[in-house]
């Protein structure tokens, strides 16, 4: 089996989704000759052909507009935002008619795009180019909110978000896009969209994590293990929206402590959502308050100090003993 990064595989799935149903079609800006920035369209212009892999204008509410038509009509458009701060030009578009679509025509029209966008910090990037703005689509009846963690689950995601009668908003971590290396098949393989999964088992407390922070998360699990003893189960969430609360609450009423790791600001944010649900589904399972391991209440900052904002594997160890020992 093949071993791939985020980016091949990714392409793979893009590549073969394309040549299984011709309803497929990529574009946004530069995914045809140049291949998207981050090279995750490479080489699909060459294979499919300018009228499946469009090259579009700098204008995001135009992309997410054409795809919604194209989508209406019978297509199944994915479309590429360079980078996902730059999504906000497109949410009237999929607020006001992409999510509502089917609500609106009673179920007699459906829009099946997907929109992909690179987000999140770690990279040294400039502004509007590290933000985790998640919460904003998750919060948004209609939209569908995947975040894969690695090669693998991210081919499989794609593959099922391509095929999802509805709107996928679809974020892919570019601090994972090179970072390491997974086996993924060439063969066909999918995942559910809105199921979790746990990615290490353990006894005395849930980390409950997705994205670019499932892999300071299992340093920190694997720490705690070695320094205290600690057994720490790490829940990969997958899908934002929506949301697999079953897993999290099973989880917990194992463990009978959580917390939530998250790059993105800490107010309002996926964790608050986490946290609430925990609190209506294992309220009596609990041993102690739910921690939120997140980024500050900032705009992501610049180079020097970006570091210091992202949640890394000490932070959240950290609180994790904090959190045992004050019980």
């Amino acid at each position: 089996m093949a071993k791939r990064t985020m980016v091949q595989a990714l392409n793979l799935a893009l590549r073969q989704e394309m040549a299984k149903d011709d309803r497929v079609i990529v574009m946004g800006e530069d995914v045809g000759l140049d291949g998207g920035v981050f090279r995750v369209t490479d080489g699909l212009v060459a294979q499919f052909g300018e009228q499946r892999v469009l090259d579009t204008p700098l204008a995001e509410s135009a992309i997410a507009g054409m795809a919604i038509g194209m989508a209406i009509y019978g297509l199944r458009p994915v479309c590429e935002i360079q980078f996902s701060g730059f999504a906000y030009h497109s949410f009237h578009q999929l607020e006001n008619h992409a999510a509502r679509m089917r609500w609106r025509t009673q179920g007699g029209l459906h829009v099946p795009m997907v929109l992909r966008a690179p987000y999140g910090a770690g990279v040294r990037a400039l502004e509007h180019h590290s933000e985790s703005r998640e919460a904003y689509w998750a919060h948004t009846p209609g939209l569908k909110m995947v975040i894969p963690s690695g090669p693998r689950n991210a081919r499989a995601l794609l593959v099922s978000a391509i095929r999802d009668p509805d709107p996928v908003i679809f974020y892919e971590a570019k601090a994972l896009y090179r970072a390491f290396r997974e086996e993924v098949p060439d063969e066909e393989e999918t995942l559910p969209i809105g199921q979790a999964r746990v990615a290490r088992e353990g006894r005395d407390v849930t980390l409950i994590t997705y994205g670019a922070m499932l892999p300071p998360t299992l340093e920190a699990a694997e720490r705690l293990h070695a320094e205290e003893g600690i057994e720490a189960e790490v829940i990969d969430l997958l899908t934002i929206s929506p949301l697999d609360d079953q897993t999290l609450a099973d989880s917990l009423a194992k463990t009978g402590r959580a917390a939530v790791v998250h790059e993105a600001q800490r107010s309002f944010g996926v964790g608050a959502e986490v946290v609430a649900r925990l609190m209506e589904r294992a309220f009596y399972s609990l041993e102690a308050p739910i921690a939120r391991i997140t980024g500050f209440d900032t705009i992501v900052p610049y180079f020097s100090r970006e570091k210091h904002y992202l949640p890394h594997a000490d932070r959240i160890a950290g609180r994790v003993k904090d959190m045992i020992k004050a019980v």
